[in-house]
């Protein structure tokens, strides 16, 4: 700790003597400075022990010490020494009031005590203190690092740290969820700072904030050095750190990030690792995968999977939706074969998995966050899910993804299943823009004909095609006579110049009528 008044009164070749604020002597004392201008306030920092002989003051003036002291106190010095038998043989009444009446605590300095004593002792007392919080520092961090190296994951760091800085510690992945925390208590705290760790990692790393109040601060850190935060580690105290604790956090937060950054190295091998079995695979070589595969991705090919792959518009996306489904697959303990391709990336994980679920989740925020019209964010992605399969039906699950990818493409949707695709309608499918263009080039005539007010061409055809050439049925719904029905259809025939008895041609036209309704407004 650094000196204080109490400890400069308790030391015993001073000789100090309280006679003001006695209450006040717990207050931490920065630095002994002797002065005797009438007004020392501009020349302070705040902190210090004002050592005066009152050779310039109007010290029996009660007017004056009292602006005197009050401009002291509200300059935040700790304290005031002033030395007897030098120009007053005790300290005068005026100056003792307006210290008692300002609580600001005043020490009697004997005359065989120089103020050079009192600066000695108190710039040897912050010296310890420092050395102290040196060597404090360096012992939490030789701890620390024998935690790191344990590898026994960050538990046994972070309770280390929380010891050290008599608080609480946690680290949060990217997407800022906690994955460790000391003590156990601490977890659900941490779990309330999630918004804040989010906002800390769009900042360049590295990055801090302090949050929370005087009774519970939280300072949070992000770890990495790399354009983006790989995660962030909070502590938190009922006071600001000290010089020992900042050692400790610091030291934490550098281990931390090598760890991490060890941890993307070797995730690097297990993506080349995982690009070869993902080869196999789809080479149709089943066995040869599980044998590449090991105990790293053998159990994720011994059950039902999926398969997905996603493009984004940017690095950032990718990053944000892997780190999303890493951190839940790493929570649950499931295996997560993860390959870049190219502009895009293939992901397999297993079928009913937190990584497919936070997959799914992360699209569905990315949905309902803005219309995907325009230029597209930054962390804006679209991803294609296949079918549950297994190990010998990749190549079709690998298809399945693509088909499902490009409808997402097409539909502006983060994500489509192609089981949406296999259990659902052709009909959505028709709000493509090529489709409507085919759609309008193929009635316009007809549409135009019965603008002019010579029939009602389209609604004839519409009705016909829903009845399979029925005549009577179709002529009933219209509420024309089937003849009348008769002529239209040749009409309708002669202005595109196409058979109807051609099912080619009726599938084209039934087609065409379906997409000019679903690109049609709804009506209120």
């Amino acid at each position: 700790m650094p000196p204080t008044l109490a400890s400069l009164v308790q030391h015993s070749a001073l000789k100090l003597t309280v006679r003001a604020g006695a209450d006040r002597l717990d207050t931490p004392v920065r630095w002994a400075h002797a002065s005797e201008l009438a007004d020392p306030v501009p020349y302070m920092d705040g902190g210090e022990l004002l050592l005066v002989t009152a050779t310039n003051l109007d010290a029996e003036n009660a007017e004056s010490m009292r602006r005197y002291v009050r401009r002291l106190a509200g300059a935040g010095v700790a304290g005031v020494g002033f030395a007897v038998g030098v120009n007053y043989d005790d300290i005068p009444t005026a100056l003792l009031d307006a210290a008692e009446e300002a609580d600001l605590p005043l020490l009697e300095v004997p005359r065989r005590t120089p103020f050079l004593a009192i600066s000695k002792a108190v710039s040897a007392a912050i010296a310890a203190d420092q050395y102290r919080a040196v060597t404090d520092g360096f012992e939490a961090q030789r701890e620390l690092t024998k935690a790191a190296l344990a590898g026994d994951g960050p538990a046994d760091l972070l309770a280390r740290l929380a010891a050290h800085i008599d608080g609480w510690a946690a680290l949060y992945d990217t997407s800022g969820a906690v994955l460790a925390a000391a003590p156990d208590w601490a977890a659900r705290r941490a779990a309330r700072l999630t918004p804040d760790v989010e906002r800390l990692r769009d900042r360049p790393a590295p990055a801090s904030v302090v949050v929370g109040d005087s009774e519970d601060r939280v300072e949070l850190q992000s770890l990495g050095t790399g354009r983006r935060a790989r995660g962030a580690l909070a502590v938190g105290t009922g006071a600001a750190l000290g010089t020992a604790e900042r050692y400790a956090v610091h030291s934490a937060v550098a281990l931390l990030t090598l760890t991490t950054a060890r941890s993307r190295s070797l995730q690097g091998a297990e993506q080349r690792l995982g690009a070869a079995v993902l080869r196999m695979l789809l080479a149709g070589q089943p066995d040869h995968a599980r044998a590449v595969a090991g105990d790293l991705y053998g159990g994720l090919l011994d059950a039902p999977f999926r398969l997905l792959i996603a493009e984004a518009a940017a690095p950032a996306g990718f990053d944000l939706l892997t780190e999303t489904m890493e951190a839940a697959a790493a929570r649950s303990g499931e295996a997560l074969l993860l390959v870049p391709e190219g502009e895009r990336v293939v992901v397999l994980a297993a079928d009913g998995g937190t990584a497919v679920a936070a997959c799914a989740a992360y699209a569905e925020a990315q949905d309902d966050r803005a219309p995907r019209e325009g230029a597209a964010d930054d962390s804006d992605v679209i991803v294609g899910l296949s079918a549950p399969c297994g190990p010998i039906a990749v190549s079709a699950a690998y298809k399945q993804a693509e088909q499902a990818l490009s409808v997402a493409r097409r539909r502006g949707r983060a994500l489509v299943e192609h089981e949406e695709l296999a259990a659902g309608s052709v009909l959505p499918l028709l709000a493509d823009d090529a489709v409507r263009a085919f759609a309008d080039g193929m009635l316009r005539a007809l549409y135009e004909h019965d603008a002019k007010g010579r029939g009602d061409l389209v609604a004839s055809l519409r009705a016909w095609l829903s009845r399979h050439g029925q005549w009577d049925a179709a002529a009933a719904d219209l509420g024309v006579h089937r003849h009348t029905l008769r002529y239209r259809m040749r009409r309708v025939e002669e202005i595109l110049g196409r058979s109807l008895d051609d099912p080619d041609v009726r599938m084209e036209l039934w087609l065409a009528l379906k997409a000019t309704e679903a690109a049609a407004p709804a009506e209120d």
